[in-house]
């Protein structure tokens, strides 16, 4: 079931299309930021501390408005909501291009596209994914359109490289500002004819949906883990490739920015059957011990990229496993969320426990970019990194993955 007195108004084809192309785009283009942080900082005189804390207040952003943006979609419909994202986004994208000092470009980069995302991502998508795909296909479909976004990644870091190289960041970042525009075309091929208000909110009020989620073990569990997830992703997306130039001694025939490049693409491309496959075992297996699988997984990989030989094709290897596992978190977390409370307030609850990951995105984003300023090296946060991943493996053992019985007959 998905919840709905009304018939569907999407096919699962269209909403997985044009959810997909929503969230190739604003996770694309955002994916490819860590490559603009030498060029625009080196050329405005700025520290790197600058560039982090702008890419950290864009995910702080992100995480405290996305409840907020989630639960005006779930209550009024997605349509108004994704079109005001994709405005937002190329705005935001222009105004980092146009920007003369770090503040503004901090509002462009860090307000309004961390804004932009809320509308523009999963929560959004997912709200409509669950109100039109029935429950046996949602933790599946939920993995097409993470692995859409992943698509994205893959596709964007190659395109923003080579606007970067031939058009210079001033001109790469204008560029995305118009294809960000294409996500407003995108929110009306997703408009839900048939959506109300009214049968989606059923006797419990929002109030009472944040209150009955906050007192739940299994949902408190989850949003600790998912802050893990957040600080590793935003950590490795904006600091390797700065990281990667410091060790540009060992790459003397290809080169850092060649060798950065190709690792996040190649997050990118592993990240598609990563999410794919997350989606599929999450119909199978219990969702919980996958999570738990993958941040160990994460872990291990970080150990080994820094205890083996730096080398490109060490670093590549390290971009290929991570990539699998990088957002594969995502359908398995939000099918949780689905599959306790139900698909009434999916897009606001799942924001809610996605504010734990930005808190997480903002950390390691931010104290990548101060730990270094401070000693010089990235080494703790890779640490940190470390012992939050098996943190947030031993907290998602617990997750109790049962049906609410008043929301099922909510």
């Amino acid at each position: 079931m998905t919840n709905s007195l009304t018939k569907p108004s999407l096919s699962i084809r269209q909403v997985l299309i044009f959810g997909g192309l929503m969230v190739t785009l604003s996770m694309g283009i955002r994916h490819g930021f860590g490559l603009f942080n030498l060029p625009i900082t080196l050329e405005n005189g700025w520290g790197r501390e600058t560039f982090a804390l702008t890419m950290a207040l864009q995910n702080l952003i992100w995480g405290i408005f996305q409840p907020i943006t989630g639960a005006l979609a779930d209550r009024f419909g997605a349509l108004k909501i994704m079109v005001a994202g994709g405005i937002l986004y190329a705005l935001g994208l222009a105004g980092m291009a146009l920007s003369t000092d770090a503040l503004s470009f901090t509002m462009a980069g860090g307000l309004l596209i961390g804004l932009a995302q809320t509308a523009t991502t999963y929560s959004i998508v997912y709200g409509i994914l669950g109100r039109n795909v029935p429950a046996d296909k949602r933790v599946w479909a939920m993995g097409i359109a993470a692995a859409a976004g992943s698509f994205g990644q893959f596709l964007m870091i190659p395109v923003e490289q080579g606007f970067l190289s031939i058009f210079g960041a001033q001109d790469a970042l204008l560029l995305l500002a118009l294809m960000a525009s294409l996500m407003i075309p995108a929110a009306f091929m997703l408009r839900e004819k048939n959506f109300s208000h009214q049968h989606q909110l059923g006797d419990q009020t929002i109030k009472e949906a944040l209150k009955e989620a906050m007192k739940n073990p299994s949902f408190r569990l989850l949003t600790l883990g998912y802050f893990v997830c957040g600080f590793q992703v935003v950590f490795i997306a904006v600091h390797l490739a700065p990281y990667l130039k410091d060790m540009s001694s060992i790459f003397p025939a290809v080169g850092a920015p060649a060798v950065a490049t190709t690792a996040l693409a190649l997050i990118g491309l592993f990240n598609i059957f990563g999410t794919y496959s997350a989606g599929v075992l999450g119909q199978r297996f219990p969702k919980r011990y996958l999570l738990s699988a993958i941040y160990l997984g994460r872990s291990i990989a970080v150990i080994g990229f820094l205890v083996i030989p730096l080398s490109p094709l060490t670093t590549y290897i390290f971009a290929a496993i991570m990539g699998y596992l990088w957002l594969s978190t995502i359908p398995l977390t939000n099918g949780i969320v689905a599959q306790i409370f139900g698909v009434k307030y999916l897009s606001m609850l799942s924001g809610l426990v996605f504010f734990s990951h930005q808190l997480g995105s903002f950390c390691g984003a931010f104290f990548g970019g101060y730990l270094f300023d401070r000693t010089g090296s990235y080494l703790i946060v890779w640490e940190i990194a470390i012992a939050l991943g098996i943190f947030a493996f031993l907290v998602n053992l617990p997750v109790k993955e049962r049906a609410l019985a008043r929301v099922a007959n909510a």
